[in-house]
């Protein structure tokens, strides 16, 4: 058995669907963080048969949530103070997201217009579909886009 030491402060990525840890370390760009992380792969899991776990000890205001929810509705976000678990948060698909994703229409005004941010708005809460607000092109899910972290 493997021991990771326990976190003092900090937070628990948990739930993450085997294989997909290394991806949400790179996208939430927890590289750039001077702390303690710890990544827990194919960890057993009585509900999900293997998950990947990431274990941070910092603080949580580098987390944004709609990204993560984004990637991922079905993680959960465990907060640690003093080595207790204070708080267990659910995620969801955001209704709205900015700038995680780029419109791929090459007439859509946020391909002309740099400055102009990408904006997605959730219309398909079933199977995780967003649509530009600017031109209503429609993205999926987001993990075939990040497969390609995943090769890195």
């Amino acid at each position: 058995m493997i021991n990771v030491d326990q976190i003092n402060n900090g937070f628990v990525l948990d739930h993450i669907q085997a294989g997909r840890a290394m991806a949400i370390y790179h996208y939430l760009n927890l590289d750039d963080l001077d702390c303690s992380i710890a990544i827990i792969k194919n960890a057993k899991s009585e509900k999900m048969g293997r998950k990947d776990i990431i274990k941070v000890e910092g603080s949580l205001d580098i987390v944004d949530f709609d990204v993560l929810g984004f990637i991922d509705h079905n993680i959960t976000v465990d907060i640690i103070e003093d080595g207790k678990l204070v708080e267990k948060r659910e995620l969801k698909l955001p209704e709205k997201i900015t700038n995680v994703l780029h419109c791929k229409n090459p007439r859509c005004i946020t391909s002309i217009e740099q400055e102009l941010k990408h904006v997605f708005v959730l219309t398909d809460k079933e199977n995780g579909l967003y649509r530009c607000q600017y031109c209503d092109e429609q993205q999926g899910r987001l993990w075939e886009k990040i497969k390609k972290l995943e090769e890195l």
